[in-house]
């Protein structure tokens, strides 16, 4: 381990400034507390955050401020606030009192705020329990249980098997050998393999009891906290000594205690400091397209009511000026001025006018979108019967949303995956042997015979099984032998079971299918392995562990067996180890079985599965000792150690005999391929952003279907190409046909590409100059990645993925879904457009913070699909009925004015005015919104392509928004001018203001009714007694408001006494009405049909979005696609540096026997690069 003085040394001679500035001195708060950062101008606050979170997005004394602030950037909720003011502020000229448009305003402002309020409760509420946890603090000389929020950072804790751990923490010792602590990180990553973290050698000396560490005051010097979760660089200083410290000292906050009965540890960083929630990003406000769009339409509506009240205004103008010039004689009594009465007259027509914009829209709105997220709640289709889980939208203002999705980022494991490994198949000397469950299922269970077999392993061979039994065939004997020694697995005994802990999923999977067969690992000590072999119990002297890395791609183990041969066994990827093939292998029966191996390869990677070549070699002593004494000599260098060492593994792993191959299955989720596929169908782009390495992420591309055989994968080296090409010549970027994109977060922050032309620097903030050349090399990218099929990220943080879908939202302007289902996937969840949480074993972290909970990825297709479009429909059908049954109404006042001399004299009732948009057309309206549907939910899912028109906005937009404004003027013209032509002395009942009044009404209320059934499609019961009940309280309101009694009590509020019941007594005005409604509906019928009749079939949607991009791609160089070589996605997912603990004793407890050892690595997501 290198000293902290040689680590700040190195540091300096790399140009790196002053690098600790976090020093926290153990159990010791009153040194913590001297330190100071500033906050505002001359404030300073404490620089140390306390344990405490708090993810809420409100607080009581800022919610009420801050949402209203919120609410009232909605350009519909100012507009209706101005109105309101005009109508309590000059109420002289009100044509409704203030109130009547205040209640709504009101209604519609508690819904929202009580929708927004119960979901911060609920933040609240797991952040109190988050809090309140419980863990053992030391106080004074002994530790006593406290609360979470109580730690501090300096703090000493004490922590047991299963506890979470509360903070990130320095490991100071442990009771496990060498004070190893190994813990469980599926909360975070979703990784359910255990790793370890080891405290100083010099703590775990001397803190060997709680009173040691009662006493212990040293002090650390470290980084400021930042992001990187699989990174830390720090010092210990303890007696005037120091001791440099890394990520494999540090437990971070969200890590589970696995199989370590205690451990002692000091808070380094507490609450917002700890790493996990400096990846957890910020509550973003979400908003949806249609949102957006109709702010927007708000203030065109308003620059035309303003408009429009300026043109009446002038026509007033125009009226009084040329009657003073005519009646010059009549005295003026007038109060005001001609250009004050105008002003007057211009607010009038403004407040008459602002019904254009209907609040009750707005209102029954949040009705249908609490309607359709219950609905979400409520499919049967959705739930998840073994964990007892349903669908669940936590928010319910997105519904619409999930109907125009065009990119999808999720995870990998956990995800896609179950991050499950089982033993698929396996090719032993050139002979493949295949589960007989696929062709026939067998009734009992073959391995009964074993006393240790693990009754889970799904593999079984009768073939197979009866030749290991027989123990005549040499390769096969060997084959099992390798499984059941060449590994880094370790054993425990539980209740008379063996349990191993393995590095991985895939190290476990193969060492069970070995004991299932008869081979069956035991134990292990410093230097043995202890196998059970077909019921006879024998020990291998361990000679040497050569690892894997990720340059290797291989691990070996030498070993002496108990007849005194040296046997050298190696597993690793087909490229490497067929290289390292005895060249008798290359002759005769060799090459037969060399030729049969490399089919069964072929064939195991076709099927998707991880592969993994076994050999071995026999070695004589004299050879043995002489590579000892160049592996010992080696072993002691202090310079190039590694490399040395390395050259010396190549020297051994030579001359091997090939055994077989194994085929591992990644288990993927059920109906993740039928998901893709519809998705895919659907134009729906999906990208796997993961932790992972290359070579897993592939695999499970190929796996799940987004890779195939026949794409051209663009790697990175070929991406700088097109990137840089693109640059020097400033053409179009290449035409890119059956490709995909596999980039890691190396490629996107890496020196070698800051050094680069075309180096992409992942940013919070970017200048929108277009000559920035990050935002340039951001465009690019992203612009080529959009045209590639598919997209997988590798190794890249959480911080990453959130800044990857940030990019895809600024520069193509799309809507996009996140779904993960671990802590390290909350800041993408919280990024995009949508977030979804898979609820499961790896914690809630991401359901807590997503907007829809699911159980599984497969319940993606019936969200987007179904509820998405379904949502997306129905809003945008309620939508343009509600803008053209508004218009159709309310554009009548605008005709009226012209016959009233300009003076914003009203046409209707107030209590119709009042009542239209809320209670006689609210009903069918609802039943739009909620229940309509233009195809079943079978189809839905049959047809994907459907959902392409949500993408392209084509149910709601500008072009479908003037139409319902045409169709609205046209309705009004039509009701207002044949009302009026037929009233000019053809019937004399419609003379009077009353009776026009009624008339236009009802023959108002009649043809907007007659539209909704006309656009309805999806019709029940429902359908006809919301129309039935929806013309009953109208016709029930209006004999009520026109009776003799409310006249009595209130003549101004009720004037219209009998008016309809005197009207409707005459047949010839029944004759006007069904006039009106029938020019209204005939030719709007008419118009559909002709039109559905005229218009050719389209074309596939897919194939006009293809079209349409190669329309875009104009290419200056096409990309050739070379011929794919053999996947090798070996079976290996840690890295180097896990045999040493195991030659060197270090995870070995000294008690005879099976002993309960526990053994693990970092994985993948740990691997990945942690930067800023």
């Amino acid at each position: 381990m290198r000293s902290a003085h040689e680590l700040r040394r190195s540091l300096r001679r790399a140009g790196v400034g002053p690098l600790f500035t976090w020093e926290v001195k153990a159990n010791d708060r009153a040194y913590n507390n001297q330190f100071k950062e500033k906050a505002f101008l001359c404030w300073q606050r404490k620089k140390y955050k306390g344990n405490i979170i708090n993810t809420a997005k409100y607080s009581f004394f800022s919610f009420l401020p801050l949402n209203l602030y919120e609410q009232f950037h909605r350009m519909s909720n100012a507009y209706f606030l101005l109105v309101i003011i005009l109508q309590a502020v000059f109420t002289e000229i009100s044509t409704m009192p203030w109130f009547t448009l205040f209640a709504p305003l009101i209604c519609l402002l508690i819904i929202r705020a009580t929708r927004d309020l119960v979901d911060d409760i609920g933040r609240h509420i797991s952040d109190r329990i988050i809090n309140n946890r419980p863990c053992q603090m030391l106080v004074g000389e002994s530790f006593l249980c406290k609360k979470w929020k109580e730690l501090c950072v300096g703090d000493l804790v004490r922590l047991h098997e299963d506890n979470i751990v509360p903070a990130d923490v320095l490991l100071l010792s442990s009771t496990e050998p060498s004070s190893l602590c190994y813990v469980e990180t599926a909360d975070i990553d979703g990784e359910t393999n255990l790793k370890y973290r080891q405290a100083l050698i010099v703590t775990h000396h001397e803190l060997t009891s709680v009173r040691d560490i009662a006493s212990f005051k040293g002090k650390v010097v470290c980084e400021e906290p930042n992001s990187r979760m699989h990174h830390f660089t720090g010092r210990l200083e303890l007696e005037g000594k120091e001791y440099a410290l890394d990520s494999g000292n540090i437990l971070l906050r969200g890590y589970k205690i696995r199989n370590t009965d205690t451990c002692y540890g000091m808070v380094i960083y507490a609450g917002f400091d700890t790493k996990i929630m400096r990846n957890c990003g910020k509550v973003h406000l979400k908003g949806t397209k249609i949102d957006h769009l109709m702010n927007r339409l708000v203030i065109l509506i308003f620059i035309f009511v303003v408009l429009s009240s300026v043109a009446l205004t002038l026509g007033f103008w125009n009226k009084v000026t040329e009657f003073k010039t005519k009646h010059y004689y009549v005295p003026d009594t007038h109060r005001y001025s001609v250009t004050n009465e105008s002003l007057l007259i211009f607010l009038s027509f403004l407040i008459l006018l602002s019904v254009m914009m209907p609040m009750a829209m707005f209102i029954i709105a949040e009705f249908i979108y609490l309607g359709n997220s219950i609905f979400i709640d409520w499919d049967v289709e959705m739930y998840y019967e073994p964990q007892d889980l349903p669908a669940k939208a936590r928010s319910t203002s997105l519904n619409v949303q999930l109907g125009q999705v065009q990119y999808i980022f999720s995870d990998k494991t956990g995800t896609l995956t179950q991050n499950i490994m089982t033993f698929k198949k396996c090719c032993i000397n050139g002979i493949v042997y295949s589960s007989d469950e696929e062709e026939a299922p067998s009734k009992e269970n073959p391995y009964l015979w074993n006393k240790f077999a693990d009754g889970k392993l799904l593999f079984q061979n009768s073939r197979l099984l009866n030749i290991v039994r027989n123990n005549r065939d040499s390769m096969v004997r060997e084959f099992w032998r390798l499984l059941a020694i060449c590994h880094t697995v370790m054993v425990e005994e539980k209740n008379n079971q063996l349990l191993y802990q393995a590095a991985s999923p895939d190290e476990e999977a193969l060492v069970t299918a070995a004991r299932n067969f008869g081979y069956v690992f035991l134990a292990r000590t410093q230097d043995s392995i202890t196998v059970m072999e077909l019921g006879e119990e024998r020990v291998y002297q361990v000679l040497a562990m050569m690892d894997f890395n990720s340059i290797r791609k291989r691990m070996s183990v030498l070993v002496r067996n108990p007849e005194g041969s040296i046997y050298l066994y190696t597993k690793g990827a087909d490229s490497v180890v067929f290289e390292r093939l005895h060249k008798k292998d290359i002759r005769k029966k060799g090459q037969t079985m060399k030729a049969a191996t490399e089919e069964a390869l072929t064939s195991f990677a076709e099927e998707t599965l991880r592969t993994l070549c076994l050999a071995y070699r026999k070695m004589d002593e004299d050879t043995y000792e002489e590579w000892h004494q160049r592996h010992q000599e080696a072993t002691i260098l202090l310079q190039n150690r590694s490399e040395a060492l390395h050259q010396v593994y190549e020297e051994i792993e030579q001359n091997l005999q090939l055994l077989g191959v194994t085929a591992i299955e990644d288990k993927l989720q059920d109906g993740v391929l039928e998901t893709i596929h519809s998705l895919k169908q659907g134009n729906i782009k999906v990208w796997v952003l993961t932790g992972d390495k290359q070579e897993t992420a592939v695999n499970i591309g190929f796996a799940c279907q987004l890779l195939s055989e026949d794409m051209h994968i663009l790697e990175e080296e070929e991406i700088i190409q097109i990137l840089e090409a693109y640059q020097e010549t400033n053409s179009n970027l290449p035409q890119i046909k059956m490709a995909a994109m596999i980039v890691s977060g190396e490629l996107l922050v890496s020196d070698q590409m800051m050094k680069s032309k075309t180096g992409l620097v992942l940013q919070n903030k970017v200048s929108s100059t277009p000559k920035n050349p990050e935002v340039w090399r951001e465009q690019a990218f992203v612009e080529l990645a959009s045209r590639c099929q598919a997209v997988i990220c590798c190794r890249v943080t959480p911080k990453q993925k959130a800044l990857i879908v940030a990019l895809v939202k600024k520069y193509q302007n799309v809507v996009t879904l996140a779904i993960g289902d671990g802590a390290n996937d909350v800041n993408m969840i919280k990024t995009a457009d949508v977030g979804v949480g898979l609820a499961g074993q790896e914690g809630m972290q991401a359901v807590q913070n997503s907007d829809y909970m699911l159980a599984q990825f497969r319940f993606l297709r019936r969200l987007l699909l179904v509820h998405g479009r379904w949502s997306y429909m129905r809003v945008c059908k309620f939508l343009r009925y509600f803008i053209y049954k508004t218009l159709a109404i309310m554009m009548v006042q605008i005709w009226f004015a012209f016959y009233t001399g300009f003076t914003a004299q009203p046409l209707y009732g107030g209590w119709f005015m009042a009542l239209f948009n809320l209670l006689y057309t609210t009903l069918p309206v609802l039943y739009i919104g909620l229940f309509e549907q233009d195809v079943s939910d079978e189809q839905s899912l049959e047809l994907p392509e459907l959902y392409i028109a949500g993408q392209k906005d084509k149910l709601f937009n500008y072009w479908v928004f003037f139409q319902a404004i045409a169709h609205g003027t046209a309705t009004s013209l039509v009701n207002f001018f044949m009302t009026l032509w037929i009233s000019h002395g053809i019937i004399e009942p419609l003379s009077d203001y009353q009776s026009f009044s009624s008339v236009m009404s009802l023959s108002g209320v009649l043809t907007v009714t007659m539209e909704v059934v006309i656009i309805i499609k999806y019709w029940t019961v429902l359908t006809v007694l919301a129309i039935f009940f929806s013309l009953c309280f109208y016709g029930v309101v209006t004999w009520a408001s026109q009776s003799l009694w409310l006249f009595t009590v209130s003549p101004q509020t009720f004037p219209l006494l009998y008016a309809d019941r005197n009207i409707l007594s005459h047949p010839y005005i029944l004759l006007v009405v069904l006039l009106n409604v029938s020019l209204n509906t005939l030719p709007a019928l008419a118009f559909r049909v002709i039109y559905q009749a005229l218009k050719q079939a389209p074309p596939k949607e897919v194939e006009e979005v293809e079209e349409e991009e190669e329309e875009e791609e104009v290419p200056t160089e096409e990309v050739i696609s070379p011929p794919h070589a053999r996947r090798s996605s070996y079976a290996f997912s840690h890295q180097e540096g896990y045999a040493s603990l195991i030659t060197q004793g270090t995870s070995l407890r000294r008690s005879p026997g099976v002993h309960r050892q526990t053994f693990t690595v970092t994985s993948d997501e740990e691997r990945s690069m942690s930067i800023e």
